[in-house]
């Protein structure tokens, strides 16, 4: 396979096979056979490519999509897994040993698993706010040798120096992984600006369409392999119908992210100016308060923003009600626009004074712009804003 400098070509062609078919078939087997002991000898060590056992990741249709995950993000290799929570599980399991510190704000379950649940098997967390970087140097001193964040996070898509921290995170002998879903490889690639691992919920973005659970990892062999051997021992490879089903939403990624910029912008430019949304967190806009980090480390800015409605839960809740178009539901990053409330689902089990402190009204909304007419979506959020 030639080495492609475009990224759209990389999404079509990347870790595909030089045969006579576009795109690699699906294995759908546990096993594959061998002529003889020495070809399976060379096979377990390595030293022959093929398929082995679809639990260890030995599997034809998994190796073309990790082959072309690692080339949308620049890294050397990569690792999918069956959703993002289990790449997570297996990276903090294997380079979190001495401790995690996270920045900002983190998925709901990213912080029940370092909060709650890591801790019962002697894994320090160490959270950090936002607000409070300034704390990091002293927090690595302490010992903890990898951070975690987000940018943009969620739901407040706050914006993180990736290239600082990594220097930072190096000077103490840490290591820096990206949460990179809401941004994706083609808005922003975090291991170009210094970070060590990349992280997915490939289920968002990277699916695209609503229709599959996958997470991924993407980084240099060296650090993968220890987070490759949980991941065996977990069994939290993705199915091969599922690989294959990523790699085809992998083709269209450029080109459907380019439209959730596009359409984004439009829409978070439309609510900045309505009387009724009291604020827009959009990166794309000048407003924002990371709007020149943003500029400078990414080349788009997502179809994910956040608006607050109103002076209270309520208001924000008949907002939500009133729309349309844009679904009711969790997650993120397909082709349909969907809205959530932080206070009712995403950070629902949070605590008031919790959500206060990092910043998360009750009126808070969060939209995830699909690839409808942009206009079409104004019109909807309009309608919805009406008493």
């Amino acid at each position: 396979m030639p080495t492609f400098k475009g990224l759209s070509t990389r999404c079509v062609h990347a870790g595909e096979p030089e045969t006579d078919t576009p795109q690699t078939p699906i294995y759908a087997t546990t096993l594959f056979t061998f002529q003889d002991t020495q070809q399976l000898s060379d096979t377990v060590a390595g030293r022959r490519p093929g398929g082995l056992y679809t639990r260890f990741g030995l599997n034809p249709t998994i190796q073309a999509l990790e082959a072309k995950l690692a080339t949308l993000e620049e890294g050397e290799a990569a690792l999918s897994f069956s959703s993002g929570m289990a790449a997570e599980s297996a990276l903090f399991m294997s380079h979190g040993r001495q401790g995690v510190i996270t920045l900002g704000d983190v998925y709901g379950g990213t912080l029940t698993l370092l909060a709650d649940q890591l801790p019962t098997l002697g894994i320090p967390f160490f959270p950090l706010l936002g607000h409070e970087l300034d704390r990091l140097e002293e927090t690595l001193v302490q010992g903890p040798k990898l951070i975690f964040l987000e940018t943009p996070t969620n739901p407040a898509l706050e914006i993180f120096d990736i290239a600082a921290i990594a220097e930072m995170a190096h000077h103490h002998g840490a290591l820096l992984a990206v949460d990179n879903t809401f941004a994706s490889p083609v808005n922003q690639q975090p291991l170009a600006l210094g970070a060590d691992l990349v992280m997915h919920s490939a289920t968002k973005y990277l699916g695209g369409h609503s229709d599959l659970t996958a997470g991924a990892l993407i980084g240099p062999r060296e650090l993968l392999e220890p987070i490759n051997a949980w991941r065996k021992s977990l069994g939290s490879v993705p199915a091969p119908e599922t690989a294959s089903l990523l790699a085809r939403s992998l083709r269209t990624l450029v080109i459907r992210i380019r439209q959730h910029n596009a359409g984004a912008q439009q829409v978070a430019e439309a609510l900045a100016k309505h009387p009724k949304v009291t604020r827009v967190l959009y990166p794309g806009l000048e407003s924002f308060p990371g709007h020149d980090l943003a500029k400078r480390q990414m080349r788009g800015f997502g179809g994910m923003l956040t608006i607050t409605v109103g002076d209270s839960g309520e208001d924000a809740t008949r907002f939500v009600d009133r729309l349309k178009l844009f679904a009711l539901a969790p997650s993120l990053g397909g082709v349909e626009s969907l809205v959530t409330q932080p206070l009712t689902l995403t950070h629902h089990a949070m605590g008031a004074a919790e959500r206060e402190r990092r910043g998360i009204s009750d009126n808070m909304v969060r939209l995830s712009v699909g690839l409808e007419d942009p206009e079409d979506l104004i019109e909807d959020l309009q309608q919805a804003l009406e008493e």
